[in-house]
């Protein structure tokens, strides 16, 4: 629990201690909601549904009633409030008000950042869930509604107590793709799923919130097949004839609970890129759930980001909507720094040819200089204003420049020793994405050599390593002028790098 002498919160290392530590948290709610909510119970006009609606502002404080409910019904045969109506009606007015009394308020921006962003993030996955599954679902809609709100909430306090943890998490795992266990036993001494679903036992959340930690830890047989499934998305039929040809897989798809995970898996891998691999295996995922095509699924996919943006966004967190083009009157998030325009049809095209031209097949590349030009100009087409192509020594001890475009004529000169910045060696170790944004853009930073970010100003940048023969031998880097990134560049930017590798491998083995 948060103390108030400023001492460090010791860490559990067993799953017992962060259970009992967890558990123990009481969440602050912001001052206005908890005013708000107040005020209206005292009011002898208010409904019961006003007074949901009104709590639904705080996230902590519908976990807060949902959870004292179902404390009061443990081991009893009543059925654990499934929403926030249940609760308040099992609990009363009177007790609600004394439970509201008990929890700290605070004004919103004195509440820890990580705790805000993680429930913004629980607030997102609401939002995709009521867009895309509620009203094909209509009588779940509570359920789908209430499990994706709380999905999440086991780290809430976690974010309270430790955010450097999960932000070191975050690092090690998802932007350096460390191995998740490893990971979460070195800094947790358990895994972080574990924690979760111990506490949604103890706390009785809705049991699709149960269902979805079951399914990520005891269940991956099943998702890695279906996923398998999902990749096809070009081929529909074929996609329903192999479901048709396992009904018990079908079935484990097709349960309503599994909206809730979907809604939140899109939510969460969202905050790192909307293209990454994490994300896209999200997207394929609610796409054959739905029987929805792709390009559908993303377009309404980021129209319900930028509708959760609207309600939620905080000048002070990351919100993925920032990232993507904003057709739907975003202009109060960071409207000092729009994306950059999408390519018209016309730099598409020259993009599209300068693809073909690394395809060739014999390579038509007489040397690496040439092939690294051509490469370069394809970047270039798909839209980026600044690029540059570092290739690997033999040794993979040093990054030398090989062609840039758009940066000072000092820049072809600079050598970068690998030792010295680990997201170079993460880089080099492995193919690998990063992509910064303001969100990460210090910590990030920090890690890569000095002589290189100067030469990239702006907060928003791709770094991809490109790999020949299961070997790392180029890393590229580029960004649109330092401002987010128009999203259609960014996927033609994996697209380029993919159709280098292609001419890299065809140049490789010419004579053969």
């Amino acid at each position: 629990m948060v103390n108030e002498t400023n001492v460090p919160t010791p860490i559990p290392t067993t799953l017992e201690g962060w259970v009992k530590l967890l558990d123990g948290v009481r969440l602050p709610v912001p001052q206005t909601s908890h005013d708000r909510v107040c005020a209206a119970i005292r009011d002898s006009r208010s409904s019961l549904r006003d007074i949901t609606e009104l709590m639904q502002d705080s996230p902590a404080l519908a976990l807060s009633v949902i959870r004292e409910a179902n404390r009061h019904t443990h081991g009893s045969m009543t059925e654990p409030a499934e929403n926030l109506e249940i609760a308040i009606n099992r609990l009363g007015l009177k007790r609600t008000e004394e439970l509201l009394a008990r929890l700290p308020a605070q004004p919103r921006s004195d509440i820890p950042k990580a705790l805000r962003q993680l429930q913004m993030i629980s607030q997102h996955a609401t939002q995709q869930a009521n867009g895309f599954f509620a009203g094909r679902l209509a009588r779940l809609w509570q359920d789908i509604h209430w499990g994706s709100l709380l999905f999440l909430s086991p780290l809430w306090p976690l974010a309270l107590t430790h955010p450097k943890l999960l932000e070191d998490w975050e690092l090690r795992v998802i932007h350096k793709g460390e191995s998740a266990r490893k990971v979460e036993q070195q800094l947790f001494g358990v895994r972080l799923l574990d924690i979760g679903q111990a506490l949604v036992d103890i706390w009785r959340l809705p049991i699709w919130v149960q269902q979805g930690y079951r399914l990520l830890l005891t269940e991956q047989r099943e998702l890695v097949k279906v996923l398998r499934i999902a990749r096809d998305s070009e081929h529909p039929l074929r996609q329903q004839n192999r479901l048709d040809d396992d009904p018990t897989l079908r079935r484990w798809l097709n349960q309503p609970a599994n909206t809730v995970l979907l809604a939140n898996g899109l939510a969460l891998s969202a905050q790192h890129a909307w293209d990454s691999p994490h994300s896209e295996r999200w997207q394929y995922l609610t796409s054959l759930y739905l029987q929805m095509p792709m390009d559908e699924l993303q377009q309404q996919l980021h129209q319900q980001a930028a509708n959760s943006a609207r309600q939620h966004a905080m000048p002070d967190l990351w919100h993925p909507a920032e990232s993507l083009i904003w057709p739907w009157g975003l202009s109060r998030i960071h409207a000092d720094l729009l994306p950059a325009a999408a390519p018209s049809a016309e730099e598409l095209a020259t993009w599209r040819k300068r693809c073909a031209e690394l395809l060739v097949e014999p390579s038509r590349f007489t040397n690496a200089m040439h092939l690294t030009i051509a490469a370069r100009d394809a970047l270039v087409a798909c839209g980026m204003r600044r690029v540059m192509i570092l290739m690997a020594d033999r040794s993979h001890a040093n990054l030398r420049v090989h062609q840039t475009s758009g940066l000072a004529k000092d820049a072809a000169g600079l050598n970068f020793v690998v030792s010295q910045s680990s997201v170079l060696q993460r880089l080099l170790a492995q193919q690998a994405q990063v992509r910064l944004t303001p969100a990460n853009n210090t910590q990030f930073s920090a890690l890569l050599p000095n002589s290189l970010r100067s030469q990239f100003s702006g907060e928003h940048l791709l770094l991809r390593s490109l790999v020949n023969n299961d070997r790392v031998i180029m890393i590229v880097v580029a960004d649109q002028g330092g401002g987010p990134f128009s999203e259609i560049s960014v996927q033609a930017f994996g697209k380029t790098a993919q159709c280098i590798e292609k001419a890299l491998h065809s140049f490789s083995h010419r004579g053969q």
